[in-house]
């Protein structure tokens, strides 16, 4: 089928009151709106992050820039602050309620951020309202939040570290005092069964269990020998002693404590008190039995019973000395033994309860330093030589709107018309089905027609139509601008409606 040029030409002119009513409202909403929407002003102010004056020192406080950037976004556009600085600066009209004002603020404010890999960190806050003076001021009230939200940050991060350390040195501190009590109370418990007397212990055992086992030998002997005496007693009647060997009892006194002297001896020094109280009453004997040597030589000689007695009775006497340093030192052997077998149990507690002091003692010094570095910080902050947000370019009073652009509104509502005189012409040309043309009816039919006969209309139904067509284009006219005016004077203004038509499609 060829194009028909004379037939959609006519089908154009038939449908031409149609397509300009249509094209008229589009182009008349858009002239309104381009004479309608108000006159706005942008300012807008950039901000760095910029690097540490004092770099690569331990303790500061260094965070992504991108990262600090987004958390005083999102502290900069609470509902408080839109509210306060909307009604600080007069922003909007009164009566709007705060859920108005801060959708409105926020709808009205701009805030981008770019950051990468070697590229600076920026920010760059704008504001757009109908009075130039009013987006000016409040640009520069967001960057005041900005900076004092930047330093308030930092500082009180450094604050709240230095003080979390102090509070750490305390506790830390506190802690090592009480492991150092228990040490302290654990060694005095068990001061006798400590690893590091273990190896005098050792040898002290080694010493004491050789004199038991003297002590043992004497006693046997001298029992041996004490049943000897009794033997040789009781066989002969008589104790067989040499000239030069009978004593008197002085001198066998003197003698016994002598012997007592040489054992104690081996277990005391000499100037403990049992000692001593022999060497006196040693002194006193000698001088007595020195007293006695002159006497007279032709004495009476002993009674042998006596003599077996007195025999006895020194024997006697070494056994239960002997016996007695043998109590004593199997007392001590038993002590040592015992505080030997308890070493290795208080050497492990001992350990665990020095690991930890060690443990404690390692995270105080830890703490110590990082306590040290947050005081360095936090006099880096409060210096203002940390990293820091600064204003490189300050927000400043517009000279011309920034929108809107009415010339291209009105095109766009023109051109919007004719878009939709187009598609409304491409739209009844798709649903209408009828057979208007010979063509179409070869087409549908298989048949050739000789000749057609168009509809013949007369004059009268001529100008009806032509004024009915007429009317129509003067109705749309006349009704586009008074529909506009009643919208945008008892429903809503129409640059509100443009707005959420705007936002309601995302643009």
């Amino acid at each position: 089928m060829t194009f028909d040029l004379k037939f959609y030409w006519t089908l154009f002119l038939r449908r031409l009151p149609v397509m300009a009513a249509l094209f008229l409202f589009c182009a008349g909403i858009g002239v309104a709106l381009a004479i309608k929407l108000p006159t706005t002003y942008e300012a807008t102010a950039r901000m760095l992050v910029e690097a540490p004056q004092i770099s690569d020192l331990p303790g500061t406080i260094e965070t992504n820039g991108a990262e600090q950037l987004e958390i005083i976004q999102q502290r900069l556009m609470t509902r408080a602050n839109l509210i306060d600085i909307a009604n600080r600066r007069d922003v909007f009209e009164r009566g709007m309620t705060p859920d108005q004002i801060v959708t409105r603020m926020r709808d009205a404010t701009d805030i981008d951020r770019s950051s990468g890999r070697n590229r600076a960190t920026l920010m760059s806050i704008s504001f757009n309202a109908g009075d130039p003076q009013t987006v000016a001021n409040v640009v520069n009230d967001y960057v005041t939040l900005v900076l004092n939200e930047n330093q308030r940050l930092r500082t009180g991060r450094a604050e709240n570290t230095l003080a979390f350390f102090t509070q750490e040195v305390d506790r830390l501190n506190t802690e090592l005092d009480l492991q150092s009590e228990r040490i302290v109370a654990f060694k005095s418990a068990n001061a006798g069964a400590l690893p590091d007397s273990l190896d005098y212990r050792l040898n002290r055992e080694t010493l004491v269990q050789e004199r038991v086992s003297r002590a043992e030998r004497e006693i046997a002997g001298l029992r041996d020998q004490r049943q000897r005496v009794i033997q040789v007693y009781e066989a002969t009647g008589r104790i067989q002693v040499a000239e030069e060997q009978q004593l008197s009892p002085a001198e066998q006194q003197l003698a016994q404590l002598r012997a007592q002297l040489e054992s104690q001896r081996l277990v005391y020094s000499d100037t403990n008190p049992r000692v001593r109280v022999l060497l006196t009453q040693i002194s006193q004997l000698e001088a007595e039995v020195a007293a006695q040597t002159g006497t007279s030589s032709d004495s009476a000689a002993p009674d042998q019973e006596s003599i077996l007695n007195i025999a006895l009775a020194q024997i006697d006497s070494q056994i239960e000395l002997r016996q007695q340093n043998l109590t004593d030192d199997q007392a001590e052997l038993d002590e040592l033994r015992t505080s030997i077998e308890r070493t290795a149990a208080n050497g492990i507690a001992l350990d665990a309860l020095e690991r930890d002091y060690t443990n404690a003692q390692l995270q105080y010094n830890q703490a110590i330093e990082r306590r040290d570095q947050a005081q360095v910080s936090e006099q880096i902050e409060l210096s203002a030589r940390g990293q820091r947000i600064t204003v490189i370019e300050q927000a400043s009073v517009p000279n011309a709107p920034a929108s809107p652009n009415r010339p291209l509104v009105a095109i766009g509502g023109v051109g919007a018309g004719l878009m939709a005189m187009a598609g409304l012409f491409f739209l009844l040309e798709v649903l209408n089905r009828t057979i208007r043309r010979p063509v179409e009816l070869t087409a549908a039919l298989g048949v050739t027609p000789l000749a057609t006969i168009p509809y013949m209309q007369t004059r009268r139904q001529f100008w009806t139509r032509r004024l009915l067509k007429l009317t129509l284009l003067l109705a749309v006219i006349v009704a586009v601008p008074v529909a506009l005016w009643a919208v945008d004077t008892y429903y809503r203004p129409l640059d509100l409606i443009y707005t959420r038509v705007l936002q309601q499609l995302g643009l």
